[in-house]
């Protein structure tokens, strides 16, 4: 069994509950899929209304490599701790040879009006996926904390 963890972050000028009220929520799809149209297509709401146990269903352009989509389920909201873990549970990464594909977002209170977002990326894969491992990336999730942080940011003004 193939596994690995990697992460990134970056710092944003919001207060950490006003990151936290779209990073918890189904807010965090509309601001995806209307500012990075070229990063994810569509997110479907195909179950619940975007606490635990919700179900995503993500389309990706014509042309990205790999998959075009897969379905995600929310399996963790902490508020206490500003957690959010989505696991993929059909397509993409599990027909690549994944047996574990989750994506973790965190917001982590920098003072009274910033705070710091952080993305995580825990995946299993069986030992013939190795190729697969190789499309593992956190440059999609960096660009969407981006986005975010800047639709936040316009948000204050």
């Amino acid at each position: 069994m193939l596994k690995g963890t990697i992460c990134d972050e970056i710092e944003v000028n919001v207060p950490a509950s006003k990151a936290w009220e779209v990073y918890s929520s189904l807010q965090l799809a509309k601001v995806v899929e209307k500012q990075l149209p070229h990063i994810i297509e569509k997110i479907e709401l195909v179950e619940g209304d975007g606490g635990v146990g919700t179900v995503l269903h993500l389309t990706f352009p014509a042309g990205t490599p790999g998959f075009s989509g897969y379905k995600e389920k929310f399996t963790v909201i902490d508020h206490e701790k500003m957690l959010k873990n989505a696991e993929v549970v059909e397509g993409g990464y599990l027909d690549l040879g994944f047996t574990l594909y989750l994506v973790r977002f965190e917001v982590i209170k920098n003072g009274d009006n910033s705070c710091i977002t952080r993305t995580t990326i825990e995946y299993e894969a069986k030992e013939d996926a190795a190729d697969a491992v190789s499309m593992v990336s956190l440059e999609p999730l960096m660009i969407i904390m981006k986005a975010v942080g800047e639709y936040l940011t316009s948000q204050q003004k």
